[in-house]
């Protein structure tokens, strides 16, 4: 077995490609040639106004790393895991460059185009369903390719713009999500595009503020689609349906568009099918064979559930082809992985910077993460005939988006679904990230300990400050693992090397 810890150097390389045996070297190596050929046809989609953004925009530069940022979610895998993984990925990098490269060809910034007014903007990680009832307009998150994506990419990505943004005179406790997007806009780092502008009432009010720069700086006519938090009580349903017909209408009246139900029904029936898929994944990996675990899972998922709004038909033909290697590996009995000791949920917002943490506790520790909270937005299928009930079944699943289902609706969103979670999927470890610029999970740290306690479940905090490493680096969130395996379990790690190495410079 490859000493993976040895790989790293100190630098922001690592020595050599992983040696996986000869048959899954190179499908690795090939997959990452598939890789720098999406990058290039991108390129090539637009070469003079990409090549200006690369000089206009810092965030720019740090997407020339992504075959690094796949590389790191494969290592240690082999045969079925390691195929699903770069099946994940390279699906989410196509649709990722076709985003990038409407931003830039509707670029304001860089001449004037047609291609601009059939931009809708969306705030942060609103969903793109709504968009699929508007086939020719492209609805594009505006925070997610300059900050969102890119943090996720290169950890050191965002910490200009939190300088910019602290030097502007915001403390330096907010959460750096909403602040690197505010920094963003006081740098003149967004691209100027779009017709309209949707923004939304997300989990925290440091979102809800920071969309206040971006309207400002947008200078477009703005739609608030400000969805119940307390989304629980049947008797909000009726308001969050006439928001979305408001929106509909906002939009309509904005681009002279009309909202097409045929369009819209078609990419809601493959809505359904991919949440028919993704259920599969977590029953199987509820079993004593689950085939997915690390970061691809849930990576995947919320990428495939915000961005894409089940319009980009390769998501299904990809869910597809993951399924048919799930189901033979696990009818096999086939193990993702050399030795597995625990199975664990990751539960509270994982660091951006750090996105590949559960697959090195699955190489070092054996600590297998087989469901990550985020993966778990709304599986609620569409009613594809009835129009007032598919907006009902549309507020359902804005509600329940990423980060908002877990922080939002309650108490029993936050804590009894955690406790049902570990209970389905046999779960012996929690992987508790600990926000530390977050003030709404703060207080619940004490039940979380007792309720752990009563059930027997080990619950291993891990600090981070989601976007800024220089705050809590990769390592020091490895050592609180390390120090609990060693502690509390008494174990020895699978892979001695990854216990401590040198990765602050790496990408």
């Amino acid at each position: 077995m490859t000493k993976i810890g040895n790989l790293y150097t100190g630098k922001i390389y690592l020595k050599r490609r992983e040696w996986r045996g000869f048959k899954d070297t190179m499908y690795d190596f090939w997959c990452w040639l598939i890789t720098w050929k999406d990058l290039s046809k991108f390129f090539f989609s637009a070469p003079i106004r990409i090549t200006k953004a690369i000089f206009n925009y810092r965030w720019m530069s740090s997407y020339l790393t992504t075959p690094a940022f796949i590389d790191r979610h494969s290592l240690g895998l082999r045969g079925t895991a390691l195929r699903i993984n770069n099946l994940h990925f390279n699906t989410i990098i196509k649709n990722t460059t076709k985003i990038i490269a409407n931003m830039f060809k509707g670029d304001k910034r860089f001449g004037a185009n047609d291609l601009s007014d059939k931009i809708v903007l969306f705030d942060e990680m609103m969903p793109m369903h709504l968009m699929a009832g508007f086939p020719n307009l492209i609805g594009i998150p505006s925070q997610l390719v300059p900050v969102f994506q890119c943090s996720v990419i290169d950890q050191l990505s965002m910490i200009p713009y939190l300088d910019a943004i602290e030097n502007y005179g915001l403390p330096a406790d907010v959460c750096p999500l909403p602040a690197c997007e505010a920094g963003v806009s006081v740098v003149d780092e967004y691209p100027i595009i779009g017709k309209c502008y949707i923004t939304s009432s997300m989990p925290c009010d440091g979102s809800v503020m920071a969309s206040s720069f971006q309207d400002r700086y947008f200078k477009l006519p703005t739609f608030p689609l400000a969805l119940p938090v307390r989304y629980l009580e049947k008797e909000v349903e009726a308001y969050a349906v006439q928001d979305f017909k408001d929106c509909i209408k906002f939009i309509e009246d904005n681009t002279g568009e009309k909202f097409d139900w045929d369009n819209y029904f078609r990419c809601m029936r493959q809505y359904n099918k991919e949440a028919e898929y993704e259920l599969e994944k977590w029953e199987i990996n509820k079993t004593d064979y689950p085939q997915i675990t690390g970061a691809s899972l849930a990576l995947f998922r919320m990428y495939a559930f915000l961005v894409q709004g089940s319009m980009d038909g390769n998501f299904l033909k990809v869910d597809e082809k993951v399924n048919k290697l799930m189901m033979k590996a696990y009818r096999k009995k086939e193990k993702c992985s050399a030795q597995m000791r625990h199975r664990a949920v990751v539960w509270s917002p994982p660091a951006h910077y750090y996105s590949n943490l559960s697959t090195w506790a699955e190489n070092c520790w054996g600590i297998n993460v087989v469901i990550d909270m985020e993966s778990m937005v709304s599986t609620k299928f569409f009613n594809t005939e009835d129009k007032e009930e598919s907006l009902k079944d549309l507020a359902h699943t804005y509600e329940r988006m990423t980060m908002r289902r877990h922080t939002n609706g309650g108490y029993v969103n936050v804590l009894d679904e955690l406790w049902r979670v570990c209970e389905e999927f046999n779960a012996d470890i929690v992987l508790m990230f600990t926000h530390i610029s977050c003030k709404t999970m703060a207080g619940l740290t004490g039940l979380f300990e007792d309720q752990a306690r009563e059930r027997g479940i080990h619950l291993i905090w891990i600090d981070h400050d989601l976007m800024d490493p220089r705050t809590v680096s990769r390592k020091e969130m490895r050592n609180k693992v390390n120090k609990y395996m060693q502690t509390v379990f008494r174990e020895e790690p699978v892979d001695k090397t990854l216990v401590d190495f040198d990765d602050e410079k790496t990408w």
